[in-house]
């Protein structure tokens, strides 16, 4: 199901919804653009989200990106940690939802 030969269809969601993906694209360039954050911090973040949102086209455009940038495998894999730490952490405090709400009331 993902392959990265997909992405082409992107010209094909252009053509059928402009306005749209001309914004899209405006924003994500935006979003990129040279910034009070570096290049490689933001390449990093965006690999970091892609990570959590498990997205396999941005884990590899991303991760690609933040390489060209000047990330080094130490890098990719510590904040591949900390998107995991991120992602379990919200299961941990998500799961105090659990309680409080039993049968007593409380």
């Amino acid at each position: 199901m993902y392959d990265m030969k997909n992405l082409s269809h992107l010209g094909q969601m252009g053509q059928e919804a402009p306005s749209g993906m001309d914004a899209f694209w405006q924003f994500d360039k935006a979003a990129f653009a040279p910034g009070a954050v570096d290049a490689l911090t933001k390449q990093l973040a965006a690999v970091a989200v892609a990570l959590t949102t498990q997205c396999p086209y941005c884990i590899e455009l991303h991760a690609k990106a933040a390489r060209d940038a000047g990330a080094t495998d130490a890098q990719l894999s510590e904040i591949a940690l900390v998107a995991a730490a991120i992602r379990a952490g919200g299961a941990v405090t998500h799961a105090t939802h659990m309680f409080g709400k039993g049968e007593d009331g409380k």
